[in-house]
Parts: C-alpha cells; sequence; structure tokens
C-alpha cells in the first residue's frame, strides 16, 4: 500500500509543479489542475504525517538502545507505544482515503426479511432479527418506519419490510443481504431437538425520483382491506395498496398505515428500491466475468452468517469471523462482527485499487 501512496506523493508534487507553472490566463487547465491536487490532498498530508512519526518512532529507537536510565527508557517505550498506536490509526485513515467514495452513502435504505426455510420457527426469526436491526438503527440514531408486515401465530412474521433513514443507514446495513441460518431449539419443540431454520435479508437502497422513472401507463394498482391487527378499521376500508409493475413483474404492497394515500406513497417507494436494485444487479453482471478473474465477485449476499444459539455464538461465514454472547448481539449490540465485515471489504477494494 505505501508504495501506492508514495507514488501518489510523487504525482502531488509534480501537480504543484505544474500549478505553478500553469498559466492563471488557461482557466480550464489551472481549475483541472487544483481538482486533482485537492483529491490528492487528504491521502499525501496523512502519508507525510505518517512519515515523521515513524522518523521521530526510529530516533526514539535509537536513543532505547543507548540510554541507561531506567527511568528514562521507560519514558521512551511509553513514547513508542503511543506513537506506534497513532502510526496504526494514520494508517487505517489512510486506507479508508483512498477508496473510492460509495454511490450509496448517504441514502436511506429498505430492509426486507422474509422467512425461509422452517416454518414457525423462521417466522419467529423473522421478528427477532427485526427486533436486533430496530435497536441498532436506534443505537445508531437512525429511524425506522414499518412499510409492510405479514405477521403469523406465536409472534412471528412471514415477512417484514422497513425503511431504515439517516445518512449512514446504508454504511451499516449494507453487508446484511444474504442467507441468515439459525439453530436452536425451537418453543413449539417438545423433545429439545435442535433445528436450523433460515430466512433471507434484502437491503434496498431508496430510489430518487430522477433515478428512477415509471410510467404510470406500467402499473396496476389494487386496494383491498388491510389484515391482521387493526380493529374495526379492518373491515371497514380498503386502505391496503398493491401496485404491479408489467414491464418488470414486480409486485409490491402496503398496508401499515390508515391512509390509502399513506399506503400508496410507501408502495411506491419499495417499487422503486426494487427497479433501483434490479438495475444495478444488471450493470454488475455485465462486468461479473471480468471483475472475477481479477479479483473474485465479491458479492456477499451469496453467503450465510449462521446464528447458533447451544454455541452462544454468531458465525460470519463470508470472513470467517465470529463472536460469542449471541443474546446481547439479538439486543442490537451488533458492532464487532459489522466492523469486521467493513474491514475486510477496505482491504478488498484497496488491493482492487493497487495491483
Amino acid at each position: 500500500m505505501f508504495d501506492y501512496v508514495k507514488k501518489l506523493e510523487i504525482k502531488y508534487e509534480e501537480l504543484e509543479g505544474k500549478m505553478c507553472e500553469s498559466s492563471v490566463s488557461d482557466e480550464k487547465n489551472f481549475h483541472a489542475l487544483a481538482k486533482e491536487l485537492a483529491s490528492l490532498r487528504p491521502t499525501v498530508e496523512l502519508y507525510r504525517k505518517y512519515k515523521k512519526i515513524a522518523s521521530e518512532k526510529e530516533k526514539n529507537l535509537e536513543l532505547l538502545y543507548g540510554e541507561k536510565d531506567p527511568q528514562m527508557k521507560e519514558l521512551i517505550v511509553e513514547e513508542n507505544i503511543r506513537m506506534e498506536k497513532e502510526l496504526s490509526k494514520i494508517e487505517n485513515e489512510i486506507i479508508v482515503s483512498l477508496l473510492p467514495r460509495d454511490e450509496n452513502d448517504g441514502k436511506n435504505i429498505i430492509v426486507e426479511v422474509r422467512a425461509g426455510a422452517g416454518g414457525h420457527e423462521a417466522a419467529i426469526f423473522v421478528a427477532d432479527l427485526f427486533k436486533m436491526y430496530s435497536r441498532f438503527a436506534s443505537m445508531k440514531n437512525l429511524d425506522t418506519d414499518v412499510m409492510s408486515s405479514s405477521p403469523t401465530d406465536l409472534e412471528g412474521f412471514k415477512e417484514v419490510v422497513f425503511m431504515v433513514r439517516g445518512k449512514d443507514a446504508w454504511k451499516h446495513f449494507q453487508f446484511e443481504s444474504g442467507v441468515h441460518r439459525v439453530q436452536r431449539v425451537p418453543i413449539t419443540e417438545a423433545s429439545g431437538r435442535i433445528h436450523t431454520s433460515t430466512v433471507s435479508v434484502a437491503v434496498l437502497v431508496e430510489a430518487a425520483d430522477v433515478e428512477v422513472e415509471i410510467d404510470e401507463k406500467d402499473l396496476r394498482i389494487d386496494t383491498y382491506r388491510s389484515s391482521g391487527a387493526g380493529g374495526q378499521h379492518v373491515n371497514k376500508t380498503d386502505s391496503a395498496v398493491r401496485i404491479t409493475h408489467f414491464p418488470s413483474g414486480i409486485v409490491v404492497a402496503c398496508q401499515e398505515e390508515r391512509s390509502q394515500i399513506k399506503n400508496r406513497v410507501k408502495a411506491m417507494k419499495l417499487l422503486k428500491a426494487k427497479l433501483l436494485d434490479r438495475a444495478k444487479e444488471e450493470r454488475q453482471s455485465a462486468i461479473a466475468n471480468l471483475r472475477k478473474k481479477q479479483i473474485g465477485t465479491g458479492d456477499r449476499s451469496e453467503k450465510i452468517r449462521t446464528y447458533n444459539y447451544p454455541q452462544n455464538r454468531i458465525t460470519d461465514h463470508r470472513i470467517n469471523y465470529s463472536v460469542y454472547n449471541l443474546p446481547k448481539a439479538m439486543e442490537g449490540y451488533i458492532d464487532e462482527l459489522l466492523c469486521a465485515l467493513v474491514d475486510e471489504s477496505q482491504k478488498e477494494k484497496l488491493q482492487a485499487l493497487v495491483v
């Protein structure tokens, strides 16, 4: 990595020279040089700071070898430990500065959690994951809003779809797409046998109107009476909305609000998110073979995470990383696991960048 950064510093110095030589009257060229300099400056400044501290640490080591005073030696060792921590911190900052900005940063997301294999137990785990995500989002000062849900007996859900709002929504949830597997004794199991159930999670980016254009002629909008909790309102008002998009075959529905208009707005948001996600998948598949030859697919949705209750363990098989104290994690304390995923992703992106 540092060989690559050193080349960036050399390029930065060359650009500075060109800026001095460039005529201010050549406005177009001047602004182009200024823009490129600005893009390199954060990384170069961090690298120079890193080199300065590394040089000081090296001098301290030389002093340490020649120092005979025990107290002075102790001070030098403490100072070196402090500088080592600072160097590690700056190295991480350099890595982040090198990575291209994610186009989804700052956007709201829509999370879909659906029961897979496992019947009632899978439905109950949908509810468990929904609670985990909701509590985690709250800890990160993110707002959640249920868009659609299909409750079952035993306090479970066939599916639950909810929006997460906040500038770091994508950052925190970007690696949750995929199959989540749970191994535990179901509450309905009398013999105490461990069952394995699965739940699928999809994370979609909320589409802006400028990103997805929908022709009203391509839509069929149906209204119907809500099902589930809702008292007398359920039987008297056709407030639920189902939208069918004919070109794609995508069907979305929303019944969480008492207002048909609000349900329609939410359903349209979900439809746009699905269409945007499909368009991105198509773009990605067009370059998938070439990218796989170079750095692998990197598609995290192909893998599985396991929640093993008897062993009190959550394992993410994408990075072969485990965390323990599963009950606490299900309360929303999943920072350690998500940070490990982010770190691994950054390493992969950096490797692709510097190769």
